[in-house]
């Protein structure tokens, strides 16, 4: 692996070799012969943890092909994407131009995600998306460079509602954020509900990223449901879980979400999670041998447990890695390259999943009750779900 000191110092001589009219042929040649992976994704910031978990995924991946792609070696570059949507387009370029990247990694948020796009369809670089759920990305603005190795915002919650009726709780009432991943998410919930046979008998919205709840829950109180769904996730589940136990509607009202809900907040959240149900297309719980030996060679390499954005990130090494073994390293074979990863089937931690004609999975969604420190699978709520691609004209 090339560390960012090599980097540096590779490029240092590029330059000064370039400067003073003495570039080497041979030096050109062992550039050329590598191939260069852009890893976009939150360094700094909030989403920090989750960037270095998915890196450190594809890494796991690659690692186990002895570190290299289709039988070629690989140069790194890093941009940290800051979790800032206003820079989107200008950070996912100094990968594509500057450093002429093959492959672009990222990212993580949605709204970044949306800047990395216009470049890869500018451009047509590939673009393996190892974590934002953005709808369009996949939908009316699907490419045939673009795939996506995690979810769209509405799939886990697509498969909330038949596990909800199922158990008797045939009114509900919806609440979110009000900001695109939260109207996604609902859009989901709002189809598999009402599907099965349930109502929804009121959509609450709190502005994001406000975590004031009370006159929310006092609404909720009063128009006493069987069931509440909502999308939060990060610090904002942990005071959502928190208060709805506290304004004591845990005692009556069954609390269900879309997996981030109970992601990685469980020892935050504490008590106030206990018994909280989500669908999510992982667990780390998951009884199958695939996840497990993931997550102890995860723990040996990296001595941290892996969560799902690792799973994501390790995915999206297995995608690529599909498709330069099939094109024996060579890229810009693009109608093999993409034929490769289109037809391609993940043997993953989360489970066997296949990639959807817009480039999205086609992926089991887990039913998961917290217990004590973990998602427990209680299991599938819905057998390879599928986003539905509206919009998306790829052939």
């Amino acid at each position: 692996m090339t560390t960012r000191r090599q980097l540096i110092a590779r490029s240092a001589a590029l330059w000064g070799a370039t400067s003073s009219g003495l570039l080497l042929p041979q030096l050109v040649r062992a550039q050329s012969d590598k191939l260069r992976v852009g890893f976009m994704l939150p360094y700094t910031g909030t989403f920090a943890k989750l960037g270095v978990a998915i890196e450190n995924g594809f890494m796991l991946a690659l690692n186990e092909q002895g570190g290299k792609l289709g039988g070629r070696e690989i140069e790194f570059y890093k941009v940290d994407d800051e979790s800032n949507p206003a820079k989107g387009v200008e950070n996912a370029n100094k990968l594509v131009q500057r450093d002429k990247v093959d492959v672009v990694i990222g990212t993580v948020h949605s709204g970044v995600q949306m800047g990395i796009h216009k470049v890869a369809r500018d451009s047509g670089v590939l673009n393996i998306i190892p974590n934002a759920g953005v709808h369009a990305a996949t939908r009316a603005l699907c490419a045939p460079n673009v795939y996506r190795t995690s979810f769209t915002n509405s799939q886990p919650t697509l498969a909330l509602g038949k596990a909800m009726v199922e158990r008797g709780h045939k009114k509900a009432v919806w609440i979110t954020w009000n900001y695109a991943a939260g109207e996604e998410a609902m859009e989901g919930f709002e189809a598999g509900y009402t599907a099965a046979g349930g109502t929804i008998i009121k959509k609450l919205g709190v502005p994001f990223p406000n975590v004031e709840f009370q006159a929310m829950l006092t609404e909720i109180a009063a128009l006493k449901p069987d069931a509440v769904a909502c999308f939060f996730a990060g610090g904002g589940a942990v005071k959502f879980l928190k208060d709805f136990k506290a304004a004591g509607l845990d005692k009556s009202i069954q609390l269900y979400g879309s997996g981030f809900l109970t992601e990685g907040v469980l020892d935050a959240a504490g008590d106030a999670a206990q018994g909280v149900l989500t669908t999510m297309h992982y667990s780390d719980a998951l009884d199958i041998p695939r996840n497990k030996q993931f997550r102890l060679d995860f723990a040996k390499a990296f001595k941290t447990q892996p969560d799902v954005y690792a799973v994501q990130g390790y995915d999206a090494g297995q995608l690529l890695i599909k498709g330069a073994n099939a094109v024996k390293g060579d890229l810009s074979n693009k109608k093999a390259l993409y034929g490769a990863m289109d037809g391609a089937s993940i043997d993953s931690p989360r489970g066997m999943w296949t990639m959807s004609k817009a480039h999205n999975p086609i992926q089991d969604m887990y039913l998961r009750e917290v217990v004590g420190k973990e998602n427990k699978v209680l299991g599938v709520a819905g057998k390879a779900v599928e986003d539905s691609g509206k919009g998306c004209r790829l052939g």
